[in-house]
């Protein structure tokens, strides 16, 4: 399988306060496509921290980040914003779906704000090709207080997936859910990897990250990988 992501050394300090923290302690992560992480651990060990790296949000303070092969540890802003557009999806614990849009139309806006210009025609195959990935298709116009939360999760995802993503990070995304809608999720995420994505998930739920082919322990700043049983 093809390497996208390579980190090493990667740390974080937390600043600001009368004792710095350490976040992330020279964490070491390989993905592949088509793999399935789970990065689990305490609350406040750095989970969300690590994610936000990942995703080029925030910016390790020492450290490298490899992305295909190319060192993107350094990347101006408005260069990160396009891999941020091009290689990844992001899924919440919270929704943000728009209430007074369909969910044809909140999917589209990933599209219409991140892909540059499609025709409306391109536009709207891509979505409903990622609202039927998710299962959901025959909601395709409802909006979202027509919907239950599981419903509304897997829109969010869906326009995650529209941009057709190398890679999807995944925080808490079943945190609302109850366990049964919470698992129709994970199997929507983990459809994604058949299809060559890589899928990160931080989650605190031991079933979720037991379905995932790896899973990695932050601990303290640091990060372990563990036997597939949590």
């Amino acid at each position: 399988m093809t390497e996208l992501i390579a980190m090493s050394g990667i740390t974080k300090v937390l600043k600001g306060q009368k004792e710095p923290r350490t976040i992330l302690d020279g964490v070491d992560l390989t993905v592949r496509a088509g793999e399935s992480v789970a990065i689990v651990g305490r609350s406040g060990s750095g989970k969300s921290t690590l994610l936000s790296v990942l995703g080029l949000f925030d910016r390790a303070d020492s450290g490298t980040y490899a992305l295909d092969g190319r060192d993107i540890s350094r990347l101006p802003e408005r260069h990160a914003a396009k891999l941020r557009s091009s290689h990844f999806g992001f899924v919440f614990q919270r929704f943000f779906l728009l209430k007074h849009l369909t969910a044809a139309q909140n999917v589209a806006m990933a599209l219409i704000n991140g892909q540059g210009w499609l025709p409306r025609r391109d536009r709207r195959a891509r979505v409903m090709t990622a609202l039927e990935q998710v299962g959901i298709a025959h909601l395709a116009k409802n909006r979202p207080t027509r919907m239950s939360g599981g419903e509304q999760q897997r829109v969010a995802i869906a326009r995650a997936l529209v941009r057709e993503p190398r890679i999807l990070l995944a925080d808490e995304p079943t945190g609302a859910l109850d366990t049964e809608t919470g698992a129709l999720v994970i199997d929507a995420l983990l459809e994604a990897t058949t299809r060559g994505c890589a899928l990160i998930l931080v989650t605190h739920d031991r079933d979720h990250a037991a379905r995932m082919g790896r899973i990695l322990d932050l601990n303290t700043g640091v990060l372990t990988e563990r036997m597939a049983t949590v």
